[in-house]
């Protein structure tokens, strides 16, 4: 859809509505087939079936078929089945009339519950065979454990690991990529729980295999650095608390997103996609490297080499310092440094591999319980403050759909999403089909069903509980949307003219 971009507002406008359909019908295939799997399995115990909604509240749209009301609620969050013979809920699904209905048997609750996470986990399959099918886009983070950048005044500097170390493990589990959802540096670094994260390394050149107790407090700070202030309660509650973090990133070759118009960069003929390899004839392993040497050669020009559409080419850049920026008052040091005028691609090159449905789907389990058990863990950074609701799900999936290759990471997206669907579900929380299920065990137990109005209470209270925190994620997710949460009030700014606007000034002064 780049071609809508040449349109003008217009064509952005439209672009715009075609993605976010996209996200509404994904979402809404999503809750369909968790609802339709409780719909099937209540049709084939011979259950009353009483509505059938997607989201909850007040219905914009309804509509009776054969003695079902089918219909679209005005809260955008999840969907149900009205089935008055299980537990009725009548704060949230409406009143429904449950008079001359002979009562069904535990086990057949158990099995109209278990059918939405089943189904959840079923099109999760489906999704796994797609992109088993069709590939999956890999940036090189994914496939490698080898360091790429190590930031100045980390914790990781400061215990001795170096650009081009190979991780071998973090926290004690060995690691098979930088990024990813498991056996990665990455999340290896943020669910630790001890004092200090103990990283295992091999060097080129040292035969043995070093370790490093990294302490992730051990951050330094540039003298000139001013405490940030305290965060008020109103912003608190759109920003999360900091994950673990060490100054590692993978190594990665540095891919330009974006050229600002008139800087360095534009001058020199970089453009979108170029990779970025050597810097005067140094390799660069991320995209710091080229930064911190740019800060280290002032007002000199720059070779660098360059691969364009599997072409090399080298270009000559003289970085200096935007002709109007805030970097004095936002940079901790209290600096201005001399830039080129380009942001990367944070992804960076994204190659297409094949990964079997069995690895995706056992990945994302593994994932969903490693996540749920640090989240209940005390000694965990990790907290429900982390978590992203429909909005941060929605946005997710918006910024994937925009990717020339976005309909790949979202059939893969969805397979870890349906996962966590399915496995959320299960959990023993009243509402959720997890509580239906252990409501009929405890019936089966005792012989006779939990009823009555204070059992709706419960449910009622519970489900209110439920909405509460997505709202409070929701609140996170609205932050990261308008700010990504973040903790300083200013922003960096950089403006760059034109050379007949410019003020005389030496390159990197």
């Amino acid at each position: 859809m780049a071609w809508l971009s040449s349109l003008g507002p217009v064509g952005k406008a439209l672009e715009f509505l075609i993605v976010l359909l996209e996200v509404i019908l994904v979402f809404n295939l999503m809750i369909v087939v968790h609802e339709w799997g409780h719909f099937l399995a209540a049709r084939w115990r011979g259950l009353k079936i009483d509505k059938f909604y997607i989201w909850f509240g007040k219905p914009i749209w309804k509509k009776t078929i054969n003695g079902v009301e089918y219909g679209i609620g005005s809260i955008p969050a999840g969907g149900f089945v009205a089935l008055p013979q299980m537990a009725p809920m009548g704060g949230l699904e409406g009143e429904v009339n449950t008079d001359n209905l002979p009562p069904i048997k535990p086990l057949d609750k158990a099995i109209v519950a278990f059918a939405g996470p089943l189904f959840s986990f079923l099109l999760a399959c489906v999704f796994a065979t797609a992109v088993w099918l069709v590939g999956k886009p890999q940036s090189e983070g994914h496939t490698t454990t080898i360091v790429g950048y190590v930031a100045k005044d980390s914790p990781a500097k400061a215990a001795g690991i170096l650009p081009g170390d190979e991780v071998l493990s973090v926290d004690g589990s060995p690691v098979k990529r930088f990024e990813g959802l498991v056996d990665s540096v990455r999340w290896g670094i943020v669910a630790s729980e001890g004092d200090t994260i103990p990283f295992e390394i091999k060097r080129e050149g040292v035969a043995e295999v070093l370790k490093f107790d990294v302490d992730p407090k051990a951050w330094k700070k540039p003298e000139t650095a001013t405490a940030p202030k305290p965060a008020s309660w109103w912003r608190s509650l759109f920003t999360r608390p900091d994950l673990r973090s060490v100054g590692l990133e993978g190594q990665m070759t540095p891919m330009v997103a974006t050229v600002s118009e008139h800087s360095p960069a534009a001058e020199a003929g970089l453009k979108a996609n170029d990779l970025v390899l050597r810097g005067d004839g140094r390799p660069l392993r991320s995209m710091g490297d080229l930064g911190d040497y740019i800060k280290t050669q002032p007002g000199k020009t720059i070779t660098l080499d360059v691969e364009r559409e599997g072409k090399p080419i080298q270009l000559q850049v003289l970085p200096r310092i935007p002709d109007e920026n805030n970097m004095k008052e936002v940079m901790d040091d209290k600096k201005e440094y001399p830039m080129m005028g380009i942001a990367w691609d944070q992804e960076g090159r994204r190659t297409p591999i094949t990964i079997g449905p069995w690895e995706q789907i056992s990945d994302a389990v593994r994932h969903m319980g490693n996540l749920v058990s640090k989240l209940f863990s005390p000694k965990s950074d990790l907290s429900p403050a982390h978590m992203s609701g429909p909005v941060g799900v929605g946005r997710l999936y918006y910024k994937l759909f925009q990717h020339p290759d976005g309909w790949r990471l979202v059939l893969w997206f969805s397979v870890v999403f349906n996962i966590n669907l399915a496995i959320l579900n299960m959990l023993p929380f009243p509402v959720l089909d997890g509580g239906h299920i252990t409501m009929a065990a405890l019936e089966a137990i005792r012989r006779k069903p939990a009823q009555g109005k204070a059992l709706e209470w419960v449910q009622t209270a519970c489900a209110m509980a439920l909405f509460g925190f997505i709202i409070f994620v929701t609140l996170k997710d609205t932050g990261d949307f308008f700010g990504g949460g973040k903790k300083n009030d200013k922003e960096l700014k950089i403006i760059w003219k034109p050379k007949d606007q410019r003020t005389a000034q030496a390159p990197g002064a």
